[in-house]
């Protein structure tokens, strides 16, 4: 079976300190390509043409939430079928198991060790059978 390489992430944070922290983690730590978005409407317009691997995807923001924003992005032809993963400080096993209805195909809780995230992020993906 061929794989496709993890390689761009589309990281939704409306906090500006985690977006700097996850940035350094994910691009310098771990090699990833970012595209940083700091709302969900900032997601929904950017998403389609970058067209990422994964989305990583705040829970608690402003204006759209995530539940919201992964609704919003399921309807956009190009991005319906890209995984999801919820990171949030909401990690209780009823909260978990409710990102998981809703799509997500894995939980990250905050605060996050940043030296970990990048692989983190690997063994879901791994776990989805992508790598």
């Amino acid at each position: 079976m061929t794989t496709k390489p993890l390689q761009r992430l589309l990281y939704v944070e409306d906090e500006p300190d985690i977006r700097a922290i996850a940035r350094i983690a994910l691009e310098t730590v771990g090699g990833f390509e970012i595209k940083m978005c700091s709302s969900g409407q900032e997601a929904i317009d950017s998403a389609p043409a970058f067209i990422p691997d994964l989305i990583l995807l705040d829970v608690m923001m402003p204006g759209l939430d995530g539940p919201s924003t992964l609704k919003a992005l399921r309807a956009l032809p190009e991005i319906k079928e890209i995984p999801v993963i919820f990171m949030t400080a909401k990690v209780q096993a009823h909260e978990t198991a409710h990102y998981r209805e809703l799509g997500a195909v894995g939980v990250i809780s905050k605060p996050f060790d940043p030296m970990m995230l990048a692989e983190n992020i690997r063994s879901i993906w791994i776990d989805m059978g992508k790598g």
